[in-house]
């Protein structure tokens, strides 16, 4: 019944626009590694669906809740003075949605055959944006225990756009930063900073608040924003895995108890938020902690996950203004 599940959704993110012939071989190649993986995903397991595609001759993926559905190449229409990476816009069901080129972005060659392509269409930070691949190679599911993330020489802070690799049938997969790409293209679509001002000037809080965060640029914007609302006892994290290890050292006694929120991130190496909240939640010495949930991916079915996982609140990753509310509301409830 999971397999069959898992199945329906993979089919609901398929448009009926494909051919027959792309519809079973996108079918056979994902149900079978449904099939060997039982990959329904579950709250808090530490893993994740992984969508390998081409550009080039390189392999990529994308986190599969990211995804809307996949359709075939659509001819688009160019969008004067668009961004350079911006190849246009098209109109499925009357739904006017912005196409990225990633070969324009990774400075790969263009597909031997656009005809064959794929528009991968995604949903995230509020946004429907489509992504031009060359292949669609099938579905993974994966630990983020064996994501590694790229150091500097590859994935700089400012300008890399690889979150994380990971190795499946001897093939290296680029995990790519779709918010960081479609960020650089419209900043406007990043955490919204200027929310922050109307709190700018506040007493400052020592009340100790820890933010779980693996993009670095993301992980310095936010622990910005919060100081500059007053709350300037900030410890920050790069995944849940270094802050379930601090969080052990506080049960021992080692550091003091005294945190007052956890802000975290779903997607992140090593150990997602979902997991580090599903390990809070049910510690009898951690558990009356506040955690957020503050992600680019908070939909209905990732809010319902949440929920059921115990995090007090969940925000969409923009929205820093009703960060810093949000955290001021819980950290009040406790006084």
């Amino acid at each position: 019944m999971k397999n069959l599940n898992l199945l329906s959704r993979l089919l609901s993110r398929i448009s009926l626009n494909y051919t027959l012939n792309y519809v079973e071989i996108v079918v056979k190649t994902c149900y079978n590694k449904l099939m060997e993986t039982n990959i329904l995903m579950e709250s808090g397991t530490n893993e994740l669906e992984v969508l390998e595609f081409t550009v080039g001759n390189n392999h990529y993926g994308i986190n599969v809740a990211k995804i809307k559905e996949i359709v075939p190449f659509h001819v688009v229409t160019p969008v004067p003075n668009s961004h350079p990476n911006v190849e246009g816009i098209f109109m499925p069901r009357d739904m006017m949605i912005t196409v990225v080129d990633l070969a324009k972005v990774i400075n790969a060659k263009p597909s031997p055959d656009i005809k064959k392509d794929m528009f991968i269409i995604t949903n995230f930070n509020q946004l429907n944006v489509a992504f031009h691949v060359h292949t669609v190679i099938g579905i993974h599911r994966v630990s983020w225990a064996d994501i590694i993330t790229p150091d500097s020489t590859v994935s700089s802070q400012d300008s890399g756009i690889a979150t994380g690799v990971v190795k499946i049938d001897n093939q290296l997969i680029i995990i790519l930063d779709f918010e960081k790409i479609v960020s650089d293209i419209s900043p406007e679509t990043g955490l919204k900073v200027s929310d922050i001002e109307e709190y700018e000037g506040r007493e400052r809080s020592q009340a100790h608040v820890i933010s779980v965060e693996d993009s670095p640029l993301l992980g310095a914007m936010i622990g910005n924003s919060l100081k500059k609302s007053g709350y300037v006892n900030l410890t920050r994290f790069a995944n849940g895995q270094e802050a379930w290890d601090y969080l052990q050292e506080v049960k021992s006694g080692a550091v003091p108890n005294d945190i007052a929120c956890i802000i975290t991130d779903i997607e992140m190496p090593q150990m997602d938020g979902h997991h580090l909240t599903k390990l809070i939640k049910t510690d009898e010495q951690l558990k009356n902690i506040p955690v957020i949930i503050f992600s680019s991916l908070i939909n209905e079915q990732m809010r319902a996950k949440g929920e059921l996982l115990g995090a007090n609140a969940q925000l969409s990753k923009p929205e820093i203004g009703q960060l810093v509310g949000e955290i001021d509301k819980l950290i009040n409830a406790q006084k």
